[in-house]
């Protein structure tokens, strides 16, 4: 059997900027395409400060009509804004163990980087800064929002290259930065697999959710839905190492596993509906653009405290 030579740093950062690549030209493509108008329409801004008057015109939102100015000359005017324009996506991006696991040509930390980076292009395109927090069970890395491709693939390529210090998970530290540091209006875009052992996050993601606009895209791999049928096999936890032997050729074994799997799925959904965080489903087999779409082209906005 010939012996495998680990990879060099060389060539591990040679793989990830193909990667890099990769992904650029399918999601700038997807972008410019498909995606881009239904970003804008969702996010475009309505301006807040006040810029002149002008005639009313048919399809004018008449909330916006100015009574006094009407009055004075018995023609319907309206106040005119500077559109607020600039808005700030901070990307949060879990990169525990998890995210490694592959059954498909992509693992979870791939597909990761590729919603990810959706989001980033299409702020660029839109004249808007992103930003990205990496994060673990701890801040891994953090990378202020400004505008730009050059800044988005930077984004893009920390999120292939970042080795985490930790395995595990908890959102609460990412989270509690991007309401730090993130002070006017935001999409805050939350990819992470979800797999983490409690819901202590809530607290953390309540505070954000209450300021920013917030969407959870859950990276899965259809292969944590369901145990197949073969027989033992040794399961490792990605996060803590720990193994456990297990009949899969077990029905009940089986269910018990469909079912707690169904119970974790439903709190988290529980959760986020709560919050008012909308959940975008990523599986890394399935095409995640119906999904995008339907989410930029929603029309629902919560109210900003």
């Amino acid at each position: 059997m010939p012996a495998i030579h680990p990879e060099t740093e060389d060539e591990r950062l040679t793989r990830i900027l193909k990667r890099v690549r990769k992904i650029e030209l399918i999601t700038r493509g997807m972008v410019k395409e498909t995606l881009g108008g239904a970003y804008h329409s969702r996010f475009k801004g309505q301006g807040i400060e006040f810029d002149d008057f002008r005639e009313y015109q048919p399809g004018d939102d008449v909330r916006f009509l100015d009574w006094n100015v009407t009055a004075r000359l018995n023609e319907p005017f309206v106040r005119k804004y500077i559109e607020e324009r600039e808005l700030t996506v901070m990307l949060v991006v879990d990169v525990s163990g998890s995210g490694e696991y592959s059954s498909q040509e992509d693992s979870k930390r791939e597909r990761a980087a590729e919603v990810a980076a959706v989001f980033a292009f299409s702020a660029v395109q839109n004249q808007d800064k992103v930003g990205l927090i990496l994060v673990s069970d701890q801040v891994e890395h953090y990378l202020p929002a400004r505008k730009g491709s050059s800044h988005a693939l930077r984004c893009l390529r920390d999120i292939l290259n970042n080795t985490p210090k930790s395995r595990q998970t908890d959102l609460t530290p990412a989270l509690d930065l991007a309401l730090e540091r993130v002070a006017h209006r935001a999409l805050v875009v939350v990819v992470s697999d979800f797999f983490t052992p409690d819901q202590n996050w809530e607290k953390s993601l309540r505070a954000l959710a209450a300021k920013h606009d917030v969407v959870a895209a859950q990276i899965t791999d259809p292969c944590e839905w369901q145990l197949p049928d073969t027989g033992r096999v040794c399961l490792a936890d990605p996060e803590s190492g720990e193994q456990y032997i297990v009949n899969t050729s077990n029905p009940e074994v089986r269910r018990r596993y469909a079912e707690r799997l169904s119970d974790r799925q439903e709190s988290l959904n529980k959760m986020l509906r709560k919050n008012a965080v909308e959940r975008l489903d990523v599986r890394t087999n399935d095409d995640y653009v119906p999904a995008l779409k339907a989410y930029f082209r929603s029309r629902k906005r919560r109210k900003r405290g």
